[in-house]
Order: structure tokens, then sequence, then C-alpha cells
């Protein structure tokens, strides 16, 4: 599928030409293009429903179908903003700052009008008749200008392609990515859920979603004994002075929440955990003979996202993270971001987790407000992952301007089904942490010298790392991670309960996720619901089975059936939880 820009800027305005058409007091927002079509913002005086989005696609079509054209207006025209509030806003706003400001319609060279005209930077298409393969989707509440305090408006979103056959392919792949949408998943599987009376963002991890964190969980603690780590848990809150003296306060201060006054201290919820790590460093005397030291955390951190960005376990205000930092020598560097990138490798192998593509993450060197400004500092750091990435043979890509305020690093990126790319791993190298903290060892000539600092985020936090995990498996987990592994399913619970407790007991007692449907419900009621839930194995006990004692094993997505015997059913299962695939 080509994408085209242009074609859908020029989409978004007649979508708002065929609203105001509609519904002539219809207020205009913005009309962007986005990376996979475009969306406008309206205030409606009433509110629109699903089946006025045909309403409108219907009208857009009546549009295009005349020979139009976009044409950028003349330098001297003067838009009559008055019934349009928002526009006069961005208007004044830009006078104010003695901005060029442009303006383009939707013009018929027949009887020579415009048709509809909007305040806009440009990139259009010529001809309107080209839009010829749009949908309009859905639609979405916003605020004016993404700020909460301003009005809410209606959101529409839409997508226009330049062939029928694109058109089809993408209207596929949203119905694909509906089906993999880790909210859809994790409410049909019963993971976890929001209420409004918790915190907006603040998940509630449901029976079924702790089952898999914990099986996570054991999985990265095993890691991170492997790869020598020592785990340690520090506080939920830090005193505002820490954040102070790390600098997190002032890069990062919109995106923590306030502090909370308590004895005469300023309490914050942590976004981070490095600060209280680097107190346990500074908490001994430390010599070079103990550098690489490593510590890991099971982080609880908090971050307060804008309540416009939260999206389901993806983004969320509270989360659990797969922290690590190390404090290491400068001839150390290379070998620990290699020992710790083999660390991340393996963890998202074990998982079966298909990355998008690896970034090295540098400064921009004009930008001296951002990024900490010792040039000497920031060229060996870049060189060092760069040499660490090459002789590991990773492919990459160069990031300008994305390194943190602090250091340079590594990314393990992942795009989502939404079309979101986020950071699943990191890597990153701080020089600058260990110098506002003082932190020093004693090195081999009996001299002080300042550590450096590399923070590890393995498999990111487990909220996203969940998302990731059902969106890539279509919430078919493989049978050692299911939250739902066996299902016991027996005919008449008269004749065959008993039996099916008896397999329950020893199967529980090995630690399996087992349960019996003993409900009142037809057999294949009962079979299809467990299919629904995605049971990994149901196993049906009748007649012949107690007699026999040969187990019918059907497994979840497949016509597949297993015959295994009463004997053998133990340690076939667990045979099958051990290779972990």
């Amino acid at each position: 599928m080509k994408f085209n820009k242009e074609l859908n800027h020029s989409a978004s305005h007649v979508m708002a030409m065929a609203v105001l058409k509609l519904w002539p007091d219809t207020k205009l927002g913005f009309g962007p293009p986005t990376e996979e079509g475009f969306y406008y913002d309206f205030k409606f005086s009433k509110p629109l429903v699903e089946k006025d989005l045909l309403k409108i696609e219907k009208q857009m079509q009546k549009i295009v179908a005349n020979n139009y054209v976009m044409r950028k207006m003349d330098e001297t025209f003067r838009y009559d903003y008055s019934c349009q509030p928002y526009k006069k806003e961005l208007i004044n706003e830009f006078q104010k700052e003695n901005k060029h400001i442009t303006f383009y319609s939707i013009y018929d060279p027949n009887s020579d009008k415009d048709l509809f005209v909007d305040l806009c930077i440009g990139g259009h298409i010529d001809k309107i008749k080209e839009i010829k393969y749009f949908k309009v989707l859905s639609l979405a509440g916003s605020y004016w200008r993404g700020d909460s305090n301003n009005d809410q408006l209606t959101r529409i979103y839409a997508t226009a392609w330049e062939t029928k056959e694109d058109l089809d392919e993408y209207l596929n792949l949203l119905v694909e990515r509906k089906e993999r949408d880790h909210r859809k998943l994790g409410k049909e599987m019963n993971l976890f859920m929001f209420d409004s009376l918790s915190g907006q963002g603040f998940p509630i991890w449901l029976e079924d979603g702790m089952k898999i964190r914990n099986r996570i969980m054991k999985e990265i603690l095993l890691l991170d004994s492997k790869y020598n780590f020592c785990e340690v848990s520090t506080p939920i809150v830090g005193e505002k002075h820490l954040y102070e003296i790390s600098g997190h306060w002032q890069h990062y201060k919109d995106d923590m929440f306030k502090p909370i006054d308590c004895d005469n201290e300023k309490l914050v919820l942590r976004p981070m955990t490095c600060p209280h790590h680097v107190l346990i460093y500074k908490s001994q005397r430390r010599s070079y003979r103990e550098l690489p030291i490593r510590y890991s955390e099971q982080s609880p951190l908090f971050r307060y996202e804008k309540s416009g960005a939260l999206t389901g376990m993806e983004r969320v205000r509270s989360m659990l993270l797969t922290e690590g930092h190390l404090f290491v020598r400068h001839d150390q560097i290379v070998k620990e971001f290699k020992h710790c990138y083999k660390m991340i490798n393996e963890a998202l192998e074990k998982f079966n987790i298909k990355i998008d593509y690896v970034s090295l993450s540098l400064r921009d060197p004009k930008n001296k407000d951002k990024f900490f400004d010792d040039d000497k500092m920031w060229n060996k750091a870049e060189d060092d992952l760069r040499k660490v990435l090459d002789e590991l043979g990773v492919t990459y890509q160069e990031k300008i301007g994305e390194a943190a305020f602090y250091g340079p690093k590594i990314d393990i990126q992942i795009k989502t089904v939404l079309g979101h790319e986020i950071t699943m791993s990191t890597l990153q190298l701080d020089f600058l942490l260990p110098k506002k903290f003082e932190l020093e060892y004693v090195n081999s000539s009996n001299e002080i010298e300042t550590p450096i600092m590399i923070h590890r985020g393995l498999i990111g936090t487990y909220e996203r790392f969940l998302a990731i995990l059902l969106e890539q498996t279509k919430g078919n987990l493989p049978f050692w991670l299911a939250p739902k592994q066996i299902t016991i399913i027996p005919i008449n619970n008269e004749n065959h309960l008993q039996f099916c407790e008896e397999i329950y007991h020893i199967l529980k007692n090995n630690n399996f996720y087992v349960e019996i449907d003993d409900r009142n419900e037809r057999i294949n009621k009962k079979i299809r619901d467990a299919q629904t839930s995605k049971t990994k194995i149901q196993i049906v006990i009748g007649d012949q089975e107690v007699l026999s004692k040969e187990l019918s094993l059907r497994f979840y997505g497949t016509e597949k059936i297993m015959k295994v015997n009463f004997d053998n059913l133990l340690d076939y299962l667990l045979e099958l939880r051990n290779e972990k695939k």
C-alpha cells in the first residue's frame, strides 16, 4: 500500500465541507493527515451517532464527483471567521506572532466560486476528483488543542487511498487490528480492567492477568540471576529534592505527579528508580574490584500521562517496570552493554517477541538545552555504543536528537497494531547521574574515580509487555504462559465428576492452571466456551474415558486430538509446559 499524504490532506477538507453542508452551524477545529489517513475535529450542536458517518461519506462522494480543484487563496484574501471561533483563535494567535497565514479553498471553475475555504498550511492534490477511494471510519472524543481544560470536540477519522485495492487492503488490516487489539482481548480473556473510581489509567490486574504476570516475572527473575543482577527493593516515593539533584524534576516534572506534603517533606510518586539505586551505591565505600555492580528491581512506577494519551495497558499511569542499573568502570562499558544486550535478546526470544527495529538514539549537538553540554563525553559514549552494536552484528538505525538528556541509548522498537511505535527494551548510558550524586570508587592506583551508570529496561513494563504479547499472539498464548491451561469437562456430573476431580487434584498439585466445568450445560456449549476463553487443552470425560482411562486432549485453535493414558497424563503435560513454546 502506498500512502498519499496530500490526497488525505485534501480529503480532510472535503470531509469538513460535507459536514458543513449537512450541519451548517458546526464549528471547525483541526483537520490534519495522519500516517494512515486523516481526521477532523468538530463542535456539533447535537451529538453525532455512528449512522451519521454514512451520511458524511455519501455527501463527500457527491462533492468529489464534480470537477472541483484545490487552490491557494490570494495573499490579499481575508477569511470571515466570525462564525468559527476556533479558527478565529488561531488566526489571532498567528497574527500576534507575525506568522505567515495561508488559506486553501475547494474551488468550482465552472461557477468561479470558492465553495469551502479553510485556514491551512498547504500540501494538497490539485483535483478533488482524484479522491475516489475513501472511507469514513469512526468517531472519537477530543479536546480543542489537546487540552482537557478546553472545549470537548468530536473527532471523525477517515482514510483515502489511490486505488480500490489499497483501500480494501487497509480496511482488511483494520479488521485484523481489531482482532488483535489488546484491549478487546484483555476484556474477552478477563485479564485486566479499569474503573474511574480507582483512577484513570490505573489498571486493575484480574486473576488470570496475574497468572500471566507471575509467570513472566518468574522468568525475568531467573534471567536476573543468570546474568548476575542483585535484586533490591526501594520505596515508591522519593523526596522532591532527590529528583532535583538527579535532574528529573527539571526535565521530567510535567510527567510526574505533584508532590505530597507530609511532615515537612515533599514526597513524589516515583516515575523511575535510578535515583534510588544511586542511593544504594552511595551508601558505602566502593572499590574498583566490586565493579560492575548490577542492581535489578521489579519497580512500581507512576507517571502522569495526559488522559487523552491513555491507551489500555499500552499507556498507563501506574506500572511495574523490569528495571536494572549497573555501575561500571570506563573500561567495562562495551563489555557490560554486550552483556545486557544478550540478556534482552534472550528475554525477547523466550517470549517470541517480534521487534520492528533497533535504534541508536543520539543527541542533537546543536541542542545544548535538552542535552548535557559535554562534547567529549557524548562523542566517546556514542562511539562506544556504535562499537557494541557493530561487534554484535546488529542492524540499527541512528536517531539524532532521540537520546536521553544524560546520554545515548540503544532501544528495541516495536510497532503496535494501532500503529504506535513504542520502546520495548532499552540500554542507556549515563555519565551525568553519577556526577550529580558525586559517586565514587577507589581505582587500582588508590585514586578516586567516578563510575559510569547503565540503565537497563529488560522487557519494559509488565502492562505494556502484556499488551504486546496479546497483540502478537492474538491472545493465543503458549501453553506454559496461558492463564487457562486445562479445562476438564464431565459429560454427566453424576457419573463422571469423581474421575474429573481425581485428574484435577493431580494437575493442581503440580501447579497447572486447571478447572472443572461442572455447569449444567450441554457438552457442546462447554467445549465452545472453553474455546472462546482460549483454554489451551480440553479433556472431555465420559463413560469410555472412566472405564479405559484413555483420555482425549483437544487443543485450542486446531483439530488436533491427542490420546493420552491417565497414567502418562502428568508426564506429558509437564513436558509440554517445560518446552515453553
